[in-house]
Order: structure tokens, then C-alpha cells, then sequence
């Protein structure tokens, strides 16, 4: 079986554009995850996507998790709800400037507490000024991510208000997968 999945893509093409959220109250903070570690990584992963259906890293070794932490230019940046990890956006320096969202997100329990919207609009200010951690990357030009009709609710809105736009929409098929959840056999909770 087949599902129809809408994906958009949506940039940022000047540090301008980014229109931060109000922080949440509360005890959030965000800190970069500077060691590389697959298993937090895969953590993480699993934890945010287990019930929207992220599956494509699923099938990654422990050594392809390392290889993709370590190149230059790939951060992770952490959200925490009183030192407990809440959700995070992984960036990703890509050719030309280019800075990709690759994911982000929260973990379900942590939804709709205005948590989300703190975290891309730091995530998004790291991406900007990514080369200032990375000297040998070129200056960020552009910010850009993808989303689409299986990913949360409110993940359209978020972008937009941030000061993303949308400049590319694909309307395909995709294979219907389970939604894995946090582990083998957890389901959603």
C-alpha cells in the first residue's frame, strides 16, 4: 500500500528573515551536543520521529551514524526541559553556503508547550552563523529544510512564522510504513 505525501521546501536566504519566537517559560535550555555520539544521535531520532513515521535512518549502521555526526559543519543542537532532552535540530553545511535543517523537532511529551518554536529560531540563528564554528566553510548564504503532510501538525506554521518560505512543493507517493515509535514494538505513546 501507498500513501500520498505532500513535501515542501522552504528557505531563508538572509540572517533578516528570521523571526524569532518568544523564549517559554520555564527551565529550557538549548546547548550544542559538541561530541559526536550515535547512540544520543539515534536517541534523539527515534525519540522526535517514532510517531510521524522518520524511518530513513533507521536502517544506518552505528559507523554511517559517526560518519554523517562528524563531517564539517553537522551540528546538533538540544533542547532541555529541566535537563531532560526535549526534542533538537540537526544542521548540516551543504555546498555554496547552504545550510540545511536536516531535522527537528520535539519529542512527543513536549508538544505544544511553545518549547518548538525557541528551538528552530536558535537552530536557525546557529545555521546562520555556522561558519563562524567551522572557519573553513563558506559563510552561510542560505538556510533551507523540508517538511511535509506526515511530519507534526504545526510544523508548517512554525517554519513560516520563523521567517522561512516556501519556494518548492512535491506531491508523491510514498510506501505506508508503520510508525515505528521510539524502539521496536513501543508504538506511539
Amino acid at each position: 500500500m501507498s500513501i500520498t505525501v505532500t513535501t515542501w521546501s522552504l528557505e531563508q536566504t538572509s540572517p533578516a528573515d528570521l523571526i524569532p519566537a518568544k523564549e517559554p517559560e520555564g527551565d529550557i535550555r538549548i546547548a550544542r551536543a559538541e561530541v559526536p555520539s550515535p547512540e544520543f544521535s539515534r536517541f534523539l531520532y527515534t525519540a522526535v520521529g517514532g510517531d510521524i513515521r522518520w524511518t530513513d535512518r533507521l536502517p544506518l549502521t552505528y559507523a554511517d551514524w559517526r560518519e554523517r555526526l562528524e563531517r564539517p559543519g553537522t551540528e546538533t543542537w538540544v533542547a532541555y526541559d529541566r535537563g531532560t532532552p526535549a526534542g533538537y535540530v540537526e544542521l548540516e553545511a551543504q555546498e555554496n553556503g547552504s545550510v540545511e535543517i536536516v531535522y527537528f523537532g520535539l519529542i512527543p511529551a513536549f508538544r505544544g508547550r511553545r518549547i518548538g518554536g525557541h528551538l528552530l529560531s536558535l537552530g536557525t540563528a546557529r545555521a546562520w552563523d555556522l561558519a563562524s564554528r567551522w572557519p573553513d566553510l563558506a559563510p552561510t548564504s542560505r538556510v533551507w529544510l523540508h517538511t511535509c503532510s506526515e511530519d507534526g501538525a504545526h510544523a508548517m506554521d512554525n517554519y513560516l512564522r520563523r521567517g522561512f518560505r516556501l519556494f518548492d512543493t512535491k506531491t508523491a507517493p510514498e510506501p505506508e510504513v508503520s510508525t515505528p515509535g521510539p524502539w521496536p514494538g513501543a508504538g506511539p505513546v
